[in-house]
């Protein structure tokens, strides 16, 4: 099996650099956040072992540090994921409002258990602490995109829209490039 290089495009080394520009001299680790969310998006939405250690090499940081970060923040993936990332709010407010059914019938209707991907790669569920929308519970999030109010009816359309749509979702989907 060939082994995919792993290197990031141009426009995204351009864009690591300008935001390792941002901070002063010697603290270029203050850009690991974003570049890891760059590294999700641009290698299958996970972060392998040679992925961060490639993120290291960028940042001249070592590479347990890009490792400690990564383990420790639920938004980055350390073993593959389907295209769509369907993480649902699992928190009090979530909670009272049906996640648990939610969950259930995201479970029933994918053929997979939380944190399992379906066999065609297409989803993958994963149960998460609060998104920040409690407001307007049960909600999930995919890519960038919130869904909110859910009912089991509203789930079946998001699934059908996804999978007509079949393109991987990233926390950058909504995210201008130039902000930076």
């Amino acid at each position: 099996m060939e082994k995919k290089e792993i290197k990031f495009s141009e426009n995204v080394l351009e864009l690591i650099q300008k935001m390792k520009g941002h901070y002063p001299a010697g603290k270029q680790k203050s850009a690991l956040l974003p570049v890891l969310h760059l590294a999700q998006a641009e290698f299958d939405g996970w972060l392998s072992p040679e992925v961060m250690d490639y993120v290291a090499s960028l940042l001249d940081i070592q590479p347990i540090e890009v490792y400690e970060v990564a383990s420790f923040y639920s938004m980055y993936n350390l073993k593959p994921v389907g295209k769509c990332l369907l993480e649902v709010c699992r928190t009090s407010s979530c909670w009272l409002r049906g996640a648990n059914e939610i969950v259930a019938h995201l479970e029933n209707k994918l053929g997979i258990k939380e944190g399992e991907t379906t066999p065609d790669g297409l989803f993958t569920l994963k149960t998460v602490e609060c998104l920040g929308s409690c407001g307007t519970a049960p909600m999930l999030m995919c890519g960038a995109q919130f869904h909110e109010n859910l009912t089991s009816e509203k789930v079946d359309e998001l699934i059908a829209k996804l999978k007509a749509e079949n393109t991987r979702k990233t926390y950058l989907d909504q995210v201008e490039v130039n902000q930076y």
